[in-house]
């Protein structure tokens, strides 16, 4: 059994093992590793700042982020990338992480049209510090949600696949992101600290 698998249902489970369990159940449909990610009563916040995807505002509990953000998600969603870009650094016994901020990216394709999803934002996590570790609160900041033809499947996958997965970079997306227009949004966002990664998209 892998350490992706084990890691967030430890007693010494770190930001990292939760944060990789969560996206091992969003992306695979795995909705009862939520359970060993959140705590019970979590809270789940969405700010979406565009209008081609929509969540609730808020979901409270466990049970109910597993419905929300694998259930249901997976229901109209399949072929499932996320990537955190930044990795929480190693934490100490004596010095536990109580957050974790940083940008991801999501491409994804629907299962009715065969449209692909690219999308990206900023999760911020908040951890229980005592143990058993579990993630208390989850905010994530949806900044743009692109549909882009199904004929750029290939490509976009061909992308996605190349990345390190879970753990990438912004320069790493921009670096070798399809030279496909509807990318443009994304690439700004992920790419605003890196001037020559925007002019070169």
């Amino acid at each position: 059994m892998s350490e992706a698998w084990n890691g967030a249902g430890r007693s010494d489970a770190t930001p990292e093992t939760l944060i990789r369990d969560y996206l091992r159940a969003k992306d695979e449909n795995r909705a009862h590793l939520i359970g060993s990610v959140f705590c019970e009563s979590a809270c789940l916040e969405m700010q979406v700042k565009t209008r081609d995807i929509r969540f609730p505002a808020v979901s409270q509990g466990s049970a109910v982020i597993a419905d929300v953000l694998a259930r249901r998600f997976n229901q109209t969603y399949e072929n499932i990338y996320t990537f955190c870009l930044d990795k929480p650094v190693a934490e100490s016994a004596n010095s536990p992480s109580a957050a974790f901020v940083c940008d991801w990216l999501v491409g994804m394709s629907e299962k009715e049209s065969g449209n692909v999803r690219v999308g990206c934002g900023r999760y911020e996590w908040i951890f229980r510090q005592e143990p058993p570790r579990r993630v208390e609160r989850l905010t994530i900041t949806i900044e743009t949600m692109q549909t882009i033809p199904a004929h750029w499947m290939p490509e976009i996958l061909k992308w996605l696949l190349a990345l390190d997965y879970p753990w990438s970079s912004a320069q790493a997306v921009c670096r070798s992101a399809p030279e496909i227009k509807l990318l443009a949004p994304v690439l700004r966002y992920l790419g605003r600290a890196l001037p020559s990664c925007q002019q070169q998209k």
